[in-house]
């Protein structure tokens, strides 16, 4: 501002009137000023601003698996829209299901002083924000619940989920049902699993250990699955997006394949043939809910710690 101020020919404070766009600067020194902006490349420390104002850097943290994930792709979006119309941003950061990533990226986040977090957990144990929450900065939860740790969370039906899937297979005749998932460490992956084995049991079909996998996620690994352990199956669930796009991979091309469901839609699903059925789920509303919930934090809701759970449904297409 000094800089400005000598190159423009005024006073500090004046600079200071026409970048906070404050009146009483006359037109012809406003315009003296913005030129000479301009012309240095001058920028405004918001947060400084901010926080000299006491309103905060005007930032939101968000930790999430994979921004290269559709789902958490989807995700940001909706969290950025409820952001922009509260006037404020979002920086967010992949943990790759590192809990030591999120860990640094947390503390990151709070080092830089953002209004409230976001973080899908990628570990087990959260105690090590618990002194963040205390000092004042909100924490939301989403996709999966905090270890150790009392706080806001967003969730979907995982489990009631691939229930669904489990019971659709069944009304269709098949009695040999294999479930292809993630890590089963990954909170996401033991609930599909767990509502799997509920929705065989619901439906009088068995559930059996030999036609359950659970950890492959690439491609190479889904199709040896499909080879070696799961190929006497008739059926298939598998346990999210991508491991179903894998899934299809593998199979293309053979005779005969497994009927198919996977949990979480994706692009083209309607296109491919057959057409791929589905356990779809509102992420947008995930992402929504999640933003409001801090908002209310940050606008001074006291309540205790609520849980929120958005529902799942079986998108029936081949």
């Amino acid at each position: 501002m000094n800089d400005v101020a000598r190159l423009a020919g005024v006073s500090i404070k004046t600079v200071s009137r026409v970048v906070n766009g404050e009146t009483g600067v006359h037109p012809a020194t406003a315009e003296r000023v913005l030129t000479a902006i301009d012309q240095l490349g001058f920028r405004c420390n918001l947060s400084a601003r901010n926080l000299r104002r006491g309103t905060g850097t005007g930032t939101l943290g968000l930790v999430l698996g994979d921004l290269a994930n559709p789902f958490y792709s989807v995700l940001t979006r909706a969290v950025e829209e409820v952001a922009r119309v509260q006037g404020k941003h979002v920086l967010t950061g992949s943990s790759d299901e590192d809990p030591a990533r999120e860990r640094e990226l947390v503390l990151e986040f709070c080092a830089r002083r953002v209004d409230g977090l976001l973080v899908v957990p990628a570990g087990h144990s959260h105690g090590y924000i618990a002194h963040e929450i205390n000092s004042g900065t909100p924490v939301v939860f989403l996709d999966r619940p905090p270890g150790n740790l009392d706080a806001d969370t967003v969730l979907i039906d995982n489990a009631g989920g691939a229930a669904l899937a489990a019971r659709h297979l069944a009304e269709q005749g098949h009695r040999e049902i294999a479930f292809l998932g993630d890590a089963p460490e990954i909170h996401t992956a033991a609930e599909r699993l767990l509502g799997f084995r509920e929705g065989c049991a619901q439906a009088g079909v068995p559930f059996v250990p030999d036609l359950v996998l659970m950890g492959p996620h690439t491609g190479e690994s889904v199709a040896h699955a499909l080879r070696s352990s799961l190929h006497r199956a008739t059926a298939l669930v598998t346990g999210n997006n991508q491991i179903t796009i894998h899934a299809l991979r593998a199979l293309a091309g053979r005779p005969q394949r497994p009927a198919l469901v996977g949990f979480d839609d994706f692009e083209l699903a309607d296109l491919v043939d057959p057409p791929v059925t589905v356990v779809t789920h509102d992420t947008w509303a995930l992402g929504r809910s999640a933003a409001e919930l801090l908002f209310a934090r940050l606008n001074g809701d006291l309540a205790p710690p609520r849980r929120v759970v958005i529902p799942t449904r079986l998108l029936a297409r081949g």
